[in-house]
């Protein structure tokens, strides 16, 4: 290793002191000034000169040490900077503010229970410091210990009621914990004292709108747009491998990124999209390495995809789900792109019109199909307003309901499997892996994990663990051949599929989009962790591989 060179800032009028101290002073002297690699050079300088003499203060060691490991994590230099702390502790445990730096340099690499033992030890010292309590928050909100997060700061919060970061943190750990009003009161209050906090803005339109509340919701989104047309977000550890754009329907349907994001080795710049705006793609696309087009819902963003196509193709760059291919997965679309893949039943599906004629008649010479068929509101999702009905004239009843929206009539397929039980399978596709990602079993058609007794059923949980762990075993050669030729016509990178299997085998189709949701919430159905994991590590090595120019066309 080459020796550090003495480096001089402007003249030292107080040349006093020892070798060692007068370092310290220039190189503090030349950080002021900006000038970071000469000031590590003195700093080092100092620390040698101290060792050669062997007499120099622990004062001044430890503050050399600090100061060092300071710069070094300013710059970057994360290994410099660690050794240093390490060594000021060593030589002065009673430093207090080193200790949070330590922690925070634990924070940036993203090591979030080591920088919480970090902080604590801060805070063994100066119980009220309160760099060490606010910056342990959020890694404490990293590593998921919401409930102590809160009671932090809510001291805190007491402590400084006008300062809008910590009510901004405290609403994202009260919607952690499920307590969805006091959040938005707490982004709330955020807002009122900082008026230009988009993101808080942005978290208000998102919590209002899971209430109901569209109206503000929307009037949030467009705010926050207004202030901030990019939202942005480090990585988790830095420095970060590529920056990426996430293009994002502030009013409908998004690929969940709560789980897939989470320690993201990515810089985020989030666009919310709206359809009266124009948007300036050299400014956009500086510094971006990959667009991921989060807008995932075709009938409820309609208006929006092709504002989405025509700027990723400006943009011209690596497209994670280009939002051409995402027009494609409407209900209807789907029915239409998917038919005639052998082993596979793909039901035929019409969409009518809002005010179209509903009467039983009219629905006689307009279905398609002569089958039992299910019915809901286009754009909806789950098993909300959605019927399967016996005969036009149950139909008819149902559609009368809401006149004034569009709806999707779909061919009944019977999935019931021979123990009378039906099996909805889901997998999700990445990249050019299909992965399974859960199985419900139910005695009802309308099947939701949630609405099973499968958290009482151990049979159950053991056959979706063994289709989790060894889907082949469950879905032969024919069957995962009719799922490739699914991917290959959907043509995104990312997607989920909902499916059955009929009495003959055969693959039947229930839903194809990029919406469904991948979390790793698995409380009682830890069985589940590891199928997930494997999409989060098949979604981070895609990403990886679009940014850097080579994913295949």
């Amino acid at each position: 290793m080459q020796t550090p060179q003495p480096v001089s800032a402007s003249p030292d009028p107080d040349a006093t002191g020892s070798i060692a101290q007068q370092q310290l002073r220039i190189g503090l002297a030349l950080y002021r000034e900006g000038k970071a690699a000469d000031a590590i050079a003195a700093f080092q300088h100092g620390l040698l000169e101290a060792e050669k003499a062997g007499t120099e203060s622990t004062e001044t060691l430890s503050e050399l040490h600090a100061k060092l490991g300071n710069v070094a994590a300013a710059s970057g230099d994360f290994e410099l900077a660690s050794v240093n702390y390490h060594a000021a502790l060593t030589i002065a445990p009673h430093l207090t503010n080193c200790w949070c730096s330590f922690g925070d340099l634990y924070l940036r690499c993203g090591q979030h229970q080591r920088a919480i033992d970090l902080y604590l030890q801060a805070l063994k010292l100066n119980p009220r410091h309160w760099a060490a309590r606010a910056n342990m928050v959020q890694a404490l909100m990293a590593a998921k210990q919401y409930l102590i997060a809160k009671a932090i700061l809510i001291e805190l919060k007491g402590e400084r009621p006008q300062d809008a970061r910590i009510h901004h943190l405290l609403g994202k750990t009260l919607f952690e914990l499920n307590e969805i009003a006091p959040a938005i009161a707490s982004f709330q209050e955020a807002v009122a004292l900082n008026p230009q906090d988009a993101e808080s803005i942005n978290w208000i339109g998102a919590l209002k709108q899971t209430t109901g509340d569209d109206e503000a919701a929307q009037a949030a989104y467009a705010e926050a747009a207004r202030i901030q047309p990019l939202i942005s977000r480090p990585a988790a550890k830095q420095p970060a491998d590529f920056r990426v754009l996430a293009l994002y329907a502030p009013f409908g349907g998004n690929t969940p990124t709560e789980y897939l994001f989470q320690d993201a080795f990515f810089d985020t710049d989030t666009l919310s999209l709206f359809a009266s705006r124009e948007y300036d793609t050299a400014t956009l696309g500086r510094n971006i390495q990959l667009v991921i087009n989060l807008v995932s819902d075709a009938d409820q963003t309609e208006a929006l995809l092709p504002l989405a196509a025509e700027l990723v193709d400006r943009l011209g760059l690596p497209t994670l789900n280009h939002p051409r291919r995402v027009q494609q997965t409407t209900r209807d679309a789907v029915a239409h792109l998917l038919q005639g893949i052998p082993g596979c039943r793909v039901p035929q599906a019409l969409r009518l019109k809002a005010g179209a004629d509903c009467s039983e008649a009219a629905l006689k010479a307009m279905l398609p199909f002569s089958s039992v068929a299910l019915a809901r509101p286009v754009g909806t999702h789950g098993g909300d307003d959605f019927e399967k009905v016996e005969d036009v004239a149950a139909l008819a009843a149902f559609l009368s309901q809401r006149p004034d929206h569009d709806h999707y009539l779909i061919e009944y397929i019977d999935y019931l499997s021979a123990d009378g039980n039906f099996r909805k399978y889901r997998f999700i596709f990445v990249d050019d892996q299909i992965l399974p990602y859960h199985l419900c079993i139910g005695r009802d058609w309308k099947l939701h994990h949630i609405n099973t007794d499968m958290a009482h059923q151990p049979w159950m949980q053991q056959e979706e663990a063994a289709f989790l762990d060894d889907s082949a075993a469950v879905f032969g050669p024919a069957q995962f051949e009719a799922l490739h030729e699914i991917r290959r016509r959907v043509g995104l990178d990312y997607f989920g599929i909902d499916c059955g299997l009929d009495a003959s085998g055969n693959v039947v189709v229930f839903e194809v989009n990029a919406s469904m949701l991948v979390h790793a919430r698995n409380e009682g159905f830890l069985y589940k962790t590891p199928a997930v994991e494997r999409v989060k590590r098949a979604y981070d090595a895609m990403l990886r591989k679009l940014a850097a120019g080579t994913a295949s066309n």
